[in-house]
């Protein structure tokens, strides 16, 4: 069985909490996971420490703000920054000491936040996943519009109606909300147990969530609205593997700009899963997800 280490790496007058999973510098590089929310937690990617099994050190974390690392309730949006958690994954890959050989794995949010990451061209980079995640937020926008107008009339109807009201933190809102994540975000029912620890994370302190994103996936009003990576996925230098599935709440529209603007990219597309295809189709996630990594080691 693969060791386990937890920590907290100190960041400026915070802490980040970490898990290595595997044994580090023993010759394969440390799959770093990146998860979404923003404001969500690593508790729904925690089936990636299979990859310590085969020799791949996994490093997890949960960003400031949820989980383990500091939770700073009363900061506003000026305080909630895209570089803040640029600057934190660097201080983490600093920390744990693996900023000279790693892989990116970054989900949803994360999967925006570890391309933006990559463009920069760090040294110890060798290889990039980008899972579930829309290249804007623009995009993501518009295409939420599509998957909503889908929903059944009465369903939509209840969202609006809370929404303009603002009472999206109503138990109505939630039962109306479920019907679309159960469409689009997790198709496993009843949720699966890793899953429904980030998600209770996330509603015990929605600090992040509720300020970068807004109240729900598809109603997204914080100051992320109309940030975009389209603009530098040209920079990225390294393999990248784009993962998004059939039923994704990401969809292709949303998707497509890392396939099309990244040099080295391969694009699959998991036909049984929504946003978790991790969770959704483990089998062939994990098929897909070694022979990435076996490749960029140039091994069969």
């Amino acid at each position: 069985m693969a060791t386990t280490v937890k920590g907290f790496a100190p960041f400026r007058e915070f802490r980040t909490w970490y898990r290595v999973t595997g044994e580090l510098g023993a010759g394969k590089p440390a799959v770093v996971v990146v998860h979404g929310g923003p404001g969500s937690t690593h508790d729904y990617l925690l089936r990636l420490t299979a990859l310590a099994g085969q020799g791949w050190p996994v490093v997890h974390y949960d960003q400031l703000g949820n989980g383990g690392s500091t939770h700073l309730p009363g900061r506003d949006g000026g305080f909630w920054t895209v570089d803040l958690f640029l600057d934190e994954l660097d201080n983490l890959l600093r920390a744990v000491g693996v900023a000279d050989d790693y892989v990116l794995f970054g989900q949803s949010w994360g999967g925006m936040l570890a391309a933006r990451h990559a463009a920069g061209r760090p040294a110890g980079l060798r290889g990039l996943v980008i899972a579930n995640s829309p290249a804007s937020y623009v995009l993501w926008r518009a295409e939420m519009a599509v998957l909503r107008g889908a929903l059944p009339s009465d369903v939509d109807a209840t969202l609006r109606a809370h929404e303009t009201a603002g009472t999206t933190d109503s138990e109505e809102y939630y039962r109306a909300m479920r019907v679309f994540y159960d469409r689009h975000v997790c198709r496993i029912v009843p949720w699966p147990r890793d899953y429904l620890a980030s998600f209770m994370e996330t509603a015990n302190d929605s600090t992040v969530y509720l300020t970068m994103n807004g109240p729900s996936e598809f109603h997204v009003t914080g100051t992320l609205k109309d940030w975009s990576v389209e603009d530098c996925l040209s920079e990225i230098a390294v393999p990248a593997l784009v993962l998004s599935g059939r039923h994704d709440e990401a969809t292709p529209v949303t998707v497509r700009p890392f396939a099309e603007k990244i040099p080295d990219v391969r694009w699959e597309i998991f036909e049984e899963s929504s946003h978790v295809p991790h969770l959704e189709e483990p089998e062939r996630f994990d098929a897909v997800l070694v022979d990435y990594l076996k490749a960029l080691e140039g091994t069969p």
